[in-house]
């Protein structure tokens, strides 16, 4: 079974910056294969995809983050992080990491809140 416990949420003001991080729990040296994302979801609205990173580090984003988010992945580390900066209010959320593509039996964790406000 595999995993993921999600961390450095929090409030912060509009312009502000967060580092979230992801540490996956998965046996052997499977990890590096395993294409990663970080999810949100807000209250009312489905969950969504707004970063993504392959085992060999190439990244996608959303429109809505893409120049303000950065995804990165440390395999030795097992661990996948996602850096925010320029926050609007419209980023607050739940953040979940996961794999992605998705994967329909793959375990959620707790995720962690992030609330951008004034």
């Amino acid at each position: 079974q595999v995993q993921f416990v999600e961390s450095g949420g929090g409030l912060v003001q509009p312009g502000g910056s967060l580092r979230l991080s992801c540490a996956v729990s998965v046996s052997g040296s499977i990890f590096s294969l395993f294409g990663m994302g970080w999810y949100r979801q807000a209250p009312g609205r489905q969950r969504e995809l707004v970063a993504s990173i392959i085992g060999g580090g190439r990244t996608n984003y959303a429109d809505s983050v893409q120049g303000r988010f950065t995804i990165s992945r440390d395999n030795a580390k097992k661990t996948v992080d996602l850096q925010m900066n320029s926050l609007v209010p419209e980023d607050s959320a739940v953040y979940y990491c996961n794999r992605a593509p998705s994967i329909s039996t793959s375990p959620w964790g707790q995720g962690t809140q992030v609330t951008v406000s004034s």
